[in-house]
């Protein structure tokens, strides 16, 4: 982890302000060679979620494990999740689109491993393969939700803004952010 300084950029209030000065501001990256001048406030959100996404993976393998399932990866309980969604069976590219995941063979693996443990079942229409969960997987659902409320849940200020954002505000911006990575993924393709 680097700390690189950057002058802060001014909001209205502080250049209103006729004594706010330029100060520097650390910015928390994981490697100086990627905060690029002007752009380091980028460099510090993609350190930041890389730390939330393996904190993230690891609650999820953790909850899954007090659910009664240990041996669930990430990906298997969020395809567990993805197919239990509002008790609908889903197509495999549906499950592909909603996960954005971008190769079908890691979904057949998760998928493998939840029907060889009961908790899925998939049916043929024509071409298409769709996915549900069984009653055995409905439960475990069910365990982790309420596991993630007395664990999860309760760690949540009442206002929803913890560090100061809405959390509604921070997966909106979450959302964006995931398209202009995605378009800088085809860019990167055709180089």
């Amino acid at each position: 982890m680097t700390k690189t300084k950057s002058p802060r950029r001014m909001t209205d209030d502080h250049a209103a302000d006729s004594r706010a000065t330029a100060t520097e501001r650390a910015f928390i990256v994981s490697s100086s060679h990627l905060a690029s001048p002007g752009h380091e406030d980028l460099s510090e959100f993609e350190f930041a979620l890389t730390v939330v996404n393996h904190a993230f993976q690891r609650w999820v393998v953790r909850g899954m494990a007090a659910a009664g399932l240990p041996d669930l990866s990430p990906l298997d309980a969020l395809v567990l999740h993805s197919a239990n969604h509002r008790h609908r069976q889903k197509s495999i590219s549906d499950l592909m689109f909603t996960l954005n995941l971008s190769e079908r063979h890691s979904l057949n693996y998760a998928m493998k491993k939840l029907d060889r443990l009961g908790l899925i079942a998939r049916r043929r229409d024509g071409k298409e393969v769709f996915v549900g969960t069984t009653d055995k997987g409905r439960a475990v659902c069910e365990e982790y939700a309420r596991i993630r409320r007395i664990c999860l849940l309760e760690l949540i200020p009442p206002d929803r803004s913890p560090g100061g954002s809405r959390i509604g505000d921070v997966a909106k911006a979450l959302r964006v952010l995931t398209g202009f990575y995605e378009q800088a993924s085809r860019s990167a393709s055709s180089l």
